[in-house]
């Protein structure tokens, strides 16, 4: 089998979500890895592997919600590190804490995250784990027994373990992402982490003093039950993966459900809230 690979570079709008459905679905086909670009991301596969009609059964490229393009480009002898260094700078948030690549040096940051070079959502990049890494900076969770839910890369739950989080649960459905977040969780030295492949019917009869929750605005106000039914009395819980125009949705629905704001995070229109439980 020869080492030739095709490039395929996807723009995808609104990215987020799009590049999350849409790379979910190319992982049932053969392309090896995923890169998260500025735009959207690029996906690998063998030149001997690829056919024609490989993109024929992808749902969510005919979906009106979704703006998404692409070029291919065939590449020799493929360096992995290069190709995800090429869209991959390191992370600096408030000067405290630092997400990098193996390959990028190590700064005196108090918090310094090292992160495979693989792809997925949450590698610093993205307004809301920025605004999410910002809170959990500005928290004292010494001690608190922890939730990461829809890890990603597990960034936040292995910053809340640097800060003294414990025991720390990370629960993501994608399978890539479980076995990105186990790999990251390793390479940080992580030991009160345990990741799960799952969603948040996995919280049934679970107790957290902090949840952290980075996804969208429909998974967050479906599983907010689940969620509120998880929280210790004055436990805190994170919320970031949507816009401004949302804030009047997540908020109704966690004060209906008990709970008291205490902040808000903003960056180019992107949103984290932070609200308490006081019961």
């Amino acid at each position: 089998m020869s080492n030739i690979y095709l490039g395929y570079h996807f723009t995808v709008e609104p990215k987020e979500l799009g590049s999350e459905i849409l790379i979910a679905e190319l992982g049932e086909k053969p392309f090896e890895r995923f890169i998260e670009t500025e735009n959207g991301f690029s996906a690998f596969i063998q030149k001997d592997l690829w056919t024609e009609d490989v993109l024929e059964d992808i749902y969510i490229l005919t979906s009106p919600e979704f703006t998404i393009s692409y070029t291919i480009e065939e590449i020799d002898q493929v360096n992995w590190n290069e190709e995800w260094e090429k869209n991959f700078e390191a992370i600096d948030v408030d000067g405290k804490c630092h997400v990098r690549a193996p390959f990028h040096p190590k700064t005196d940051a108090e918090f310094d995250i090292v992160i495979e070079p693989k792809m997925s959502f949450g590698t610093g990049h993205h307004e809301t784990t920025h605004m999410m890494i910002q809170h959990l900076l500005e928290t004292n969770v010494e001690g608190m027994k922890t939730l990461d839910m829809g890890c990603g890369t597990a960034i936040l739950a292995i910053l809340a373990e640097m800060k003294g989080a414990k025991p720390i649960d990370a629960i993501d459905i994608d399978n890539w992402c479980y076995l990105n977040s186990i790999e990251n969780a390793e390479r940080n030295n992580c030991t009160e982490l345990t990741v799960y492949e799952d969603d948040a019917s996995l919280l049934v009869d679970k107790k957290y003093d902090l949840i952290i929750a980075n996804s969208n605005r429909n998974i967050l106000l479906n599983d907010m039950q689940a969620y509120v039914d998880c929280l210790n009395p004055n436990a805190t819980i994170l919320f970031s993966g949507f816009y401004t125009e949302d804030i009047p949705f997540i908020d109704a629905s966690c004060t209906e459900k008990g709970l008291t704001f205490v902040k808000k995070f903003e960056r180019n229109n992107w949103v984290s809230l932070k609200y308490v439980k006081n019961n």
